[in-house]
């Protein structure tokens, strides 16, 4: 894998730390300091200006916003329209005037520059000298939170203390709505109403295309004495005051800022102005003292239950917590109109959507860390149930066609080959289901929302697939699998296998309801036109569903014909080659054996416990050495694998890449926002990986292992309402119920009761490394 790491932050336990300024890295660092709370997120960017390369972003969770795609040639299912994460306002607007020089980092002359994220408290704090033109010299501290007890809340301070002089020096706080959205290279923002309030502003704006409005307004606390004016401009409003300093004595000012968005379009606009001004009414009593306190008190909670502490080995420590921080931010369950995009809500780049990545790597950190999370996401697909049946239609099938890319449903990938032929994203969402109600044993999502959503995912799947006329196999041609770097194929595994998994947890979940539930069941056949004749044809489908493999070595084929394609040793790439989709044609991708991401090898893990020791092995050692890791996905589901097969040297390189990803800019891309979902499965990497933790049986277990470099790892996990600590040494593994009534788990193939005595398992000598 010729990636190399990229590293200029230090390393901490619970802090991420830019020492001097690397303007080469602005980029980089606007993504690791973003902040969020699962409804608004904000990059790290100079909220005072900067005249360098940056991208003031900020965005609400879900707020989207339409635009055209243009399509060379026009299709039935091709999309002609894409509905994309908008950038909203600036709500840190600010600019300072010291002698008639404005504070600019990439022209002032600034030293002792120092910035912070500190992971227990989400405060992020950056501090610097300003030595203006004058000779007069200014600390200046800019400490900014998002308030994760008050989910329309964001908080600025600003702190001045003169060092050589007592005077005057001017500032401007405000709101804007001008930002132009990267990735659209557009702004999409009116402001139709704006008032002074006391001591702040308050400003209603309104996306041009679907009239979606959100209301922001702020509050300046001010020292005594200080008048402000009011600024006005298109899309600004602000208010510019001065403040007189004396050497040696710092000054403070707090800005206070309400973020509330209408998710739904249309609506009365004073009804969202009414909304909003009434949140800004409670902000307005609060004070930063109180807010930070609560911001304390919920990272404490967030840490107690689910910290990852490692002895040994100080960069994946901070990898793993700083993954862990940023998946908190991104979603925590309160929202219900939140999900997953790529990016979070660090940056633009995906466009805020939600893929197939969400149920498969992100679903089991919420679930085994915040399950009311993760019945969220799982929620997200059933509101969405409607969108994809239509998405259906277009593609000529019955059922439910869920969308490879998506913010509210509809289909927002341009490329026809990605949105029409990548079908494991229904299969994705029925392992989801099933995943979450075996951990949660949540009997009435399952009854009330799952069902409808198994029903019409494998009436999509039975309308989709076909028999092959020489072998009377059932399959699926002309698609795309997960690999993406194989195009139009046919019977790819992953989906076959996936779909027939499909077909057999829909019907195996009927059955269950006719004796359990038979009023429910008859009720959700009412709604979706179920026909007894269904269940026959999917139970013949999964029996004779294809799974293309090589019987004397194990080895799963990817999909019809992929043993015949030529051979690329993927270690004669040159390292300037990458990223291929960059450097190389489009259809050079798909002319060879070599894989973007694991594709036999997921299905492998998903439902890991089906398959011997050989066949895992059989196959990884064919498909590992033809992978690139072109998705940042990948390395923790090779590492997890490597684990159990005893490749622990690899396994542990691996998991480096996963944990460090962003941090150390391995992709060279985290400019354009943090990898979310891949901090999710830098998680699995570990709690999966050298955890032993499998998932996908009737009981849980757990194969622990402790890497070389470690000493000693902990973590804590939620399961069936209990939580159950694991600590792992050199020679034994601790499992503890610390929450909960006891629970049974397999722990090295054997059977135990834990409690809350707990219980010591000496570590087997072939788990040792």
């Amino acid at each position: 894998m010729p990636k190399v790491a990229n590293r200029y932050l230090e390393v901490d336990p619970w802090r991420i730390i830019e020492k001097s300024f690397h303007p080469e890295q602005s980029l980089v660092s606007e993504s690791i300091f973003a902040l969020a709370n699962e409804y608004l997120g904000v990059r790290g960017y100079f909220e005072e200006g900067y005249s360098g390369q940056r991208l003031v972003g900020s965005y609400c969770n879900g707020f989207y916003e339409e635009a055209p795609v243009a399509q060379a040639a026009s299709y039935k299912g091709f999309i002609h329209k894409t509905r994309f994460m908008v950038n909203t306002v600036d709500w840190l607007w600010l600019k300072i005037r010291l002698a008639g020089e404005t504070l600019d980092l990439a022209r002032s002359a600034v030293s002792d520059f120092q910035r912070v994220l500190d992971l227990r408290t989400g405060l992020l704090e950056r501090e610097f000298i300003w030595r203006a033109r004058n000779g007069q010299a200014l600390r200046i501290s800019l400490q900014r939170l998002v308030s994760m007890t008050h989910p329309h809340l964001g908080w600025q301070r600003i702190r001045l203390t003169p060092l050589n002089f007592s005077g005057p020096v001017e500032l401007e706080a405000g709101l804007d709505f001008a930002p132009v959205h990267e990735e659209k290279g557009e702004n999409f923002w009116s402001c139709p109403r704006r008032e002074l309030r006391d001591d702040g502003v308050a400003v209603l704006g309104q996306t041009i295309h679907l009239g979606r409005r959100l209301f922001a307004a702020f509050k300046l606390h001010l020292p005594p004495a200080v008048t402000t004016q009011p600024v006005e401009r298109e899309k600004y409003s602000g208010l510019g005051f001065a403040l007189q300093l004396r050497l040696g004595e710092t000054s403070t000012v707090d800005k206070a800022v309400t973020y509330f968005a209408a998710k739904e379009p249309g609506g009365d606009p004073d009804a969202v102005w009414r909304a909003g001004i009434a949140v800004a009414e409670v902000h307005s009593r609060l004070t930063f003292d109180e807010v930070f306190a609560q911001q304390q008190a919920y990272w404490a909670g967030v840490w107690e239950r689910s910290d990852i502490a490692i002895e040994g080995d100080p960069q994946n420590q901070q990898g793993i917590r700083f993954c862990i921080f940023q998946l908190y931010q991104t979603l925590r369950g309160a929202d219900p109109g939140a999900n997953i995009g790529a990016k979070g809500l660090t940056g633009e780049a995906y466009n805020g959507h939600t893929f197939w990545d969400t149920e498969t790597y992100c679903l089991p950190f919420y679930l085994f860390n915040n399950p009311a999370a993760a019945r969220s996401l799982l929620e997200f697909r059933h509101r969405t149930l409607p969108q994809a049946l239509e998405r259906a239609k277009e593609l000529d099938c019955d059922g439910a066609f869920y969308p490879i890319a998506t913010i509210d449903g509809t289909e927002s990938c341009g490329l026809w080959q990605h949105a029409s032929l990548q079908l494991q994203v229904g299969s994705a969402v029925a392992y989801g289901i099933r995943h979450y109600v075996k951990i949660s044993e949540d009997r009435e999502f399952l009854y009330r929302q799952g069902v409808e959503m198994l029903i019409q995912i494998s009436r999509c799947y039975a309308s989709r697939g076909q028999w092959s006329p020489r072998s009377g196999e059932f399959g699926f041609y002309g698609v795309m699998g997960p690999d993406e770097f194989q195009l139009m194929v046919n019977h790819n595994c992953y989906l076959n296998f996936m779909a027939r998994k499909t077909f057999e947890y829909t019907l195996a979940t009927l059955q269950t309801m006719q004796s359990a539930c038979p009023d429910r069941l008859a009720d959700v056949a009412a709604r979706t036109g179920l026909r007894p004749e269904e269940l026959a044809d999917w139970e013949a489908k999964a029996a004779r569903m294809r799974l293309p493999q090589d019987r004397e070595s194990g080895i799963y084929e990817e999909h019809d014909g992929f043993f015949d394609l030529p051979h690329l040793d993927i270690r004669e790439i040159p390292v300037t080659d990458f990223p291929l989709y960059h450097h190389w044609s489009y259809d050079r991708l798909y002319r060879y054996d070599m894989i973007k991401q694991p594709d036999v090898l997921m299905f492998i893990f998903l439902y890991n416990q089906e398959f011997s020791p050989a066949v895992k092995r059989a196959n990884y050692d064919y498909y590992e050495p033809r992978c690139i890791h072109e998705s940042s996905l990948s390395p923790s589901i090779h590492s997890i694998l490597a684990t159990e097969l005893g490749y622990h040297g690899q396994a542990f390189e691996l998991c480096r890449f996963a944990t460090r990803l962003d941090l150390d800019n391995y992709n060279r891309n985290t400019g354009q926002g943090l990898h979310t979902t891949s901090l999710a499965a830098a998680w699995m990497n570990i709690v999966y990986g050298f955890g032993g933790m499998r998932s996908d049986g009737e009981r849980l277990l757990f194969r622990p292992v402790l890497p070389r470099p470690w000493q000693a790892y902990r973590f804590r996990i939620r399961y069936r309402g209990s939580t159950i600590a694991v600590a792992v040494g050199k020679e034994n593994a601790e499992f503890q119920v610390v929450d909960g009534p006891p629970v049974r788990i397999g722990i090295y193939d054997e059977e135990y009761s834990i409690d809350a005595a707990g219980r010591t398992v000496a570590i087997p000598e072939t788990h040792r490394v």
